[in-house]
């Protein structure tokens, strides 16, 4: 009987071969973790409350540069960019990059206000591109939102936050490619339509954020100032009560016991508050947003059903968004334009009054954020607001090259896909800045279950 002993020493070769291949994966495996334990321990370490000048401070500089620029573009903060570079690139605690990223986000959200405050939108009659009706609809359950997504941040532990963020903001981002593609391809069959007409509608495929040049320059616009004024009651009621309550410590303008009846009081002052605001301004007939009704009767993919409902139906739908957006806000410690933003534009509002409306919320929170890091005692603010100045030169910066292309090739939806790309980056980086933390909780032994809020 003949043996034939190729196939034999070929398998042996391969199992030899595949346990040396397994036990090197071992070996790596544990190098992997012992390397991301040691790493986590420097970080930690390392990690630092005020901020000097060298050389990981230059790159995080130049690093929020480029994410306030495209940041900018999509009409939100991109606090979550701005915490990962400051944690990262810089070297600061958690609580000390919040801080920095507050007052990043304000540089980024007045450039963006003041560029687009008096800018016209010819589609709905010379109105300002910022929707004032849509601001205000969801300006009061977002800040409730947020001070509730605060207080079930403190009560998940970080495994369970790290989850939600990654699941929901990887749906989100997803979501909003699509519709940037949709918004793409709407927007080519309109160039396709216009050079059939002989160019004569060619203007129908440019954005409203060009609309205040040539024929409208004559026309007064109509700028809101009752609006306006309401937004700003509202902001400072809520100010106002986050100011008298302080944090968990009791650090606020009044001494009160950290976490007592009267914090809780005060807390709650914002549930009747928000219904108040809420529902005078659903009712209110003066309330109307001709941005989402002009942009739902332009999507053929919204159907005719929703367009039958008319804005009433949407007035109720809006505030239960901007309130689950505020809650996730505050629970994944990101702006509320981050989530929002996706949100409207999964409705059909225009890409640009998305981008303009959103910026104009986030000044809101973002303001109110830093004015409260300054009076609970904020140390390093003079570095804080050189960053929100490289922040806001770099918001300018990436307004006019937005502004010149689409004015070059008529396409909105390149402020959709400038969305797309924060929300991106930001899943991965947080997303990975804190599994890294998790895993450091683990190896640590330290608890990771439900806590107290207080």
């Amino acid at each position: 009987m003949r043996i034939n002993l190729v196939p034999v020493l070929l398998s042996l070769f391969i199992i030899f071969n595949l346990s040396a291949i397994a036990v090197s994966e071992t070996a790596e495996t544990s190098i992997f973790f012992n390397t991301t334990s040691q790493w986590l321990q420097f970080r930690a370490n390392s990690n630092q409350t005020t901020i000097e000048f060298s050389i990981p401070t230059i790159i995080a500089a130049v690093l929020s540069f480029f994410a306030a620029s495209i940041s900018s573009a999509g009409g939100i903060g991109g606090g979550g960019l701005f915490i990962s570079i400051m944690t990262i690139v810089a070297g600061l605690e958690m609580k000390t990059a919040s801080s920095f990223s507050a007052f990043m986000v304000t540089g980024v959200s007045v450039a963006n206000v003041g560029c687009n405050l008096f800018v016209r939108n010819a589609k709905s009659g010379g109105k300002t591109l910022i929707d004032f009706d849509l601001a205000l609809t969801l300006q009061p359950c977002l800040l409730l939102g947020v001070s509730i997504g605060v207080i079930c941040n403190r009560v998940s532990p970080n495994w369970l936050v790290t989850s939600l963020f990654a699941v929901f903001l990887a749906w989100s981002t997803m979501k909003t490619c699509k519709k940037g593609i949709f918004y793409w391809k709407m927007e080519s069959e309109r160039a396709k339509v216009g050079s059939r007409k002989g160019d004569e509608d060619e203007g129908g495929a440019r954005s409203p954020l060009l609309s205040n040049e040539g024929e409208d320059e004559g026309r007064e616009i109509r700028f809101p100032w009752m609006k306006l004024g309401v937004l700003v009651i509202i902001w400072l009621l809520f100010f106002s009560i986050n100011l008298f309550r302080g944090n968990k410590y009791g650090e606020g303008i009044i001494s009160i016991k950290p976490c007592g009846a009267l914090y809780w009081i005060l807390s709650s002052l914002q549930i009747p508050l928000t219904i108040f605001f809420t529902l005078w301004i659903c009712f209110s007939d003066s309330v109307q947003s001709s941005h989402t009704s002009h942009n739902q009767d332009n999507e053929r993919e919204i159907g005719d059903a929703r367009r039958s409902h008319g804005v009433r139906t949407d007035k109720f739908m809006l505030p239960l968004m901007a309130l689950l957006a505020g809650v996730l806000g505050g629970l994944f410690g990101i702006g509320g334009g981050m989530l929002i933003s996706p949100l409207l534009l999964q409705i059909g509002i225009a890409p640009e009054v998305t981008a303009a409306t959103c910026s104009f919320m986030v000044l809101f929170s973002s303001t109110m954020s830093a004015i409260q890091y300054l009076l609970l005692g904020m140390e390093h603010a003079g570095t804080a607001a050189i960053f929100a100045l490289v922040c806001f030169v770099a918001s300018l910066v990436g307004l006019m090259v937005v502004k010149k292309v689409i004015a070059k090739y008529g396409r909105a939806s390149i402020i959709v896909f400038a969305v797309g790309i924060v929300m991106g980056l930001s899943t991965v980086l947080m997303t990975t800045h804190g599994a890294l933390k998790v895993w450091d909780d683990f190896v640590s032994g330290r608890y990771m279950g439900f806590k107290l809020p207080c």
